[in-house]
Parts: structure tokens; C-alpha cells; sequence
């Protein structure tokens, strides 16, 4: 019997797929510190953030007062809900979804964005990284995870609905008010 012999070369690792999903509150520095420790050459990272938009709220847009993505005149909006719903998912995407995307790219990481419009975000979320067959989801930890609930967060949601590894990035640590208790950050 021979006994198994070894390779000099190092284990060949698969290029990751990793999605980041923001709701605009993720804190950047940690998120691009494990990203930029996960990816191989090869890798690809997408950032995604799920926006609802009440169909109330479409009246609203088109209304002369409303224009908070573009300075200058007001702009004229589309006469059909689909579209006026994608421009405004797609305008408000990158606002919440460009601190992350920048810090990436500052860290010489490329990503690229996708913009969801949906009223259940752990299920979009979810539903995204199946269709993008990502190796790990990155979220953000909003609330205490050890509390009871903490199961009904999106963060907690995604980790069940996934059935993908899930990296949850708490917030930056709360400073103790004079009163010896924490404040929201």
C-alpha cells in the first residue's frame, strides 16, 4: 500500500461571488475589510438594496414640489407607474447604495449594484443571491442579535431563507451615556 503523497502547490480556491445588501446605514470599513479578505483574483462582489415603494406614495413623486435626486427645474415624470417606479428604485438605490460601492472602490475592489423594488427585503434579498448563485450574503445587524427579536430582522430572515452562509456586520460599538446606559448610535 503507498502511501498518499502531498502536493507542493497550494489548494486551488474557487473565485467567490459575495452580495452585500445595504439599506444605507451598513458601516463601509468592515464590510470592505472582510470582502476585500474573502475575494480571490476572480472574484465578483455585488451590492444590492431592496426599496418599497408604496404605490400611494407614486402621486407624490409626480407632484411639482417633489424632486430630491436632481437639482435644477422640477423633471417631468412618466405617465406609467412601472417606469416612475424604476427611476425612483434605481435614483434611490444609489444614494443608499454608494457609500459602500465608493469604499470598495477605493479599497481597489469592483462591485456592481442591483436595485430591487419589494415590500419583503429578506425575501428579495434572498431570492436575489439564489438568481446571482452567491457564495456568502453580507448584512448589517440593526438590532441586538442575542434578543428574541432579533429572529424577525431581515438579517435573521436572510440567514434562515437563504440557505447561504450569512457574515452579519454589527454597528460600531455605542459609547455609555454619563447615566452609565447606551444610547441608539
Amino acid at each position: 500500500m503507498s502511501t498518499p503523497r502531498l502536493s507542493s502547490q497550494p489548494p486551488t480556491i474557487a473565485p467567490m461571488h459575495v452580495l452585500i445588501a445595504t439599506t444605507g446605514v451598513l458601516t463601509p470599513g468592515p464590510v470592505v475589510d472582510f470582502t476585500s479578505r474573502l475575494l480571490t483574483p476572480g472574484g465578483r462582489v455585488s451590492v444590492t438594496t431592496v426599496i418599497e415603494v408604496p404605490r400611494t406614495f407614486l402621486e407624490h413623486l409626480r407632484t411639482e414640489s417633489w424632486h430630491p435626486f436632481e437639482d435644477g427645474p422640477t423633471p417631468r415624470w412618466p405617465e406609467d407607474d412601472a417606469t416612475l417606479i424604476a427611476r425612483y428604485v434605481e435614483e434611490r438605490g444609489h444614494r443608499l447604495t454608494e457609500p459602500v460601492i465608493s469604499s470598495l472602490e477605493a479599497a481597489g475592489v469592483s462591485a456592481g449594484a442591483v436595485f430591487l423594488e419589494g415590500g419583503d427585503p429578506a425575501k428579495s434579498i434572498s431570492e436575489l443571491a439564489d438568481r446571482l448563485d452567491v457564495d456568502v450574503v453580507v448584512v448589517g445587524a440593526t438590532r441586538q442579535i442575542f434578543d428574541q427579536s432579533a429572529w424577525e430582522s431581515v438579517s435573521a430572515r436572510v440567514m434562515i431563507e437563504s440557505g447561504r452562509p450569512v457574515l452579519v456586520v454589527p454597528p460600531p460599538p455605542r459609547e455609555p451615556a454619563q447615566n452609565g446606559t447606551y444610547s441608539a448610535p
